[in-house]
């Protein structure tokens, strides 16, 4: 592994320089989905597979690791790797995959791999299409699909696959990355930070990778401050105030402290409503003035996605939250 990490220069991608290379190395979280992958790989055989879940969770990884384990020097060969965002037309699924698919493998495995990330954006008729490929080729060809929402997939490609599905990472586990990294790279973490990382990157690991990097750039020393300053996020104690001000009638008060926020750390109308959003759990107040308030925020939101002006939405947000606090 050591040997592995020299090759990576200092400029290089965190999140590529410190990505698994094998299953022993892939110990954060998914201990069933790994049972599963290596019992596939072991026995040289696996049906198609749909890896489902939300971003930076190991799915790319997962399928990384099962080519590199099945193939080893030969997995350029019997290995292609497409991403659907880029290519989601029926002229990919009809050329350029067909094309691989027909052909057979080299060496020992029976059978080549196409990895499809971010399947869910194929067009309906490309999925159409995919489902005949997948159908017919299945002797030369395995499929392993990578999306967000399995539901955007048709059903035939669903029944089709063994199913995967990811969850976010636990904050544990992305306390254990950060360690790693911060050894590696000779950082000084502070445990708040770390609080922040996961706070902010909401149990993404690529997300707080690519933080943490952004952050060490700055400076070796990695406080919660810092995280939150290149991340361009609200403090949560900061929105937690303004939210107590605005229930406690200080109207004026929460909204000069507000506005000061947006404008000083350049944030959108979302971001607030999402940061007062995720601090509703920290407040004390009764359920039943919780609710309400998630009505407004809710309201609010959905006229922000039409295009209402955000600060006069954000005003009347926390005026609502004035009468609701009485």
């Amino acid at each position: 592994m050591a040997k592995e990490k020299s090759r990576f220069s200092s400029s290089s991608i965190w999140t590529e320089k410190y990505r698994p290379d094998n299953f022993d190395d892939l110990t954060i979280g998914h201990e069933n989905l790994i049972k599963r992958a290596r019992a596939f790989v072991t026995s040289k055989n696996m049906p198609h597979l749909l890896f489902a879940g939300p971003a930076g969770c190991g799915k790319t990884t997962l399928a990384l690791i099962i080519v590199k384990e099945l193939y080893g020097k030969n997995r350029r060969e019997n290995f292609l790797e497409l991403n659907a965002s880029d290519a989601r037309g029926i002229d990919v699924v009809r050329q350029q995959i067909k094309s691989f698919a027909r052909v057979h493998s080299l060496g020992d495995v029976p059978f080549k791999i196409i990895f499809l990330d971010e399947s869910d954006a194929l067009t309906k008729e490309a999925q159409q299409a995919l489902r005949r490929t997948m159908e017919n080729y299945t002797e030369t060809c395995r499929f392993i699909l990578s999306c967000n929402y399995s539901s955007k997939l048709i059903d035939p490609i669903q029944s089709r696959c063994a199913v995967f599905r990811f969850k976010l990472i636990d904050k544990k586990d992305i306390d254990e990355k950060i360690d790693i990294i911060a050894k590696g790279e000779s950082l000084k973490i502070d445990e708040k930070a770390k609080s922040a990382l996961y706070e902010v990157s909401n149990g993404d690991l690529r997300r707080a990778i690519n933080l943490l990097q952004a952050s060490a750039s700055v400076d070796k020393h990695i406080t919660e401050n810092l995280v939150y300053e290149i991340a361009s996020t609200v403090k949560p104690t900061q929105i937690k105030h303004i939210l107590e001000n605005s229930l406690d009638g200080k109207f004026l008060e929460a909204r000069e402290k507000l506005f000061d926020l947006m404008l000083k750390e350049g944030l959108s109308g979302i971001d607030i409503i999402k940061a007062i959003s995720s601090q509703l759990t920290e407040l004390k107040i009764s359920n039943e003035k919780k609710l309400k308030i998630i009505e407004r925020v809710a309201e609010a939101e959905f006229r922000l996605v039409e295009g209402s002006d955000e600060f006069i939405q954000l005003e009347a947000l926390l005026a609502s939250f004035g009468v609701i606090g009485r």
